[in-house]
């Protein structure tokens, strides 16, 4: 390529924004004004999360029709907008059983769950543990940790993740 000169873009090619066209074709390159609209989704989710929020709301947002936004979404942050409001959900469910003052169906609405059967088999699905068993517990080891630093080392992991996350074995 001689210096100077600019690219040539095929009509209908997408731009190369450091990604190859095949990667922009499949999806998994959102572009960047996308991207600060999902970020405000996100925020609404962090923010709203004890709040009925589905797909449609969200992507009303998100200035952008649900299926579009679901696949963004996705693309861009690893998991389904449900799954990452029903991960804001337990954790926050997490602090609230840690508190003991609570039941486990006070927890379960308190944070935008309508199901008690729902909410119970997620928090076991993420945490490991049934909600009441979580809540039953002892949970003083972390009393003089920060709550900053608390949130990220109780963060829910989904199992997939947790096993993807061991270093491989030699």
């Amino acid at each position: 390529m001689k210096s100077g000169v600019a690219p040539q873009v095929k009509a209908g090619s997408a731009p190369n924004l450091g990604a190859s066209a095949d990667a922009w074709d499949a999806g998994r390159v959102t572009p960047t004004s996308d991207l600060v609209r999902l970020r405000r989704a996100r925020d609404q989710m962090d923010r709203d999360y004890a709040e009925p929020l589905d797909v449609p709301a969200l992507a009303r947002t998100a200035l952008m029709s649900p299926g579009h936004f679901s696949r963004s979404f996705r693309a861009a942050f690893g998991e389904t907008p449900y799954s990452y409001l029903m991960t804001r959900r337990i954790e926050r469910a997490k602090a609230l059983l840690r508190r003991g003052d609570l039941s486990v169906t006070e927890v379960c609405f308190a944070v935008g769950c309508t199901s008690l059967g729902s909410f119970s088999s997620r928090f076991t699905e993420l945490v490991g543990e049934s909600p009441s068993a979580y809540r039953s517990r002892q949970h003083d080891h972390g009393a003089a940790i920060p709550a900053c630093v608390a949130k990220i080392l109780t963060r829910p992991i989904r199992n997939g993740e947790a096993k993807s996350a061991a270093p491989p074995v030699t």
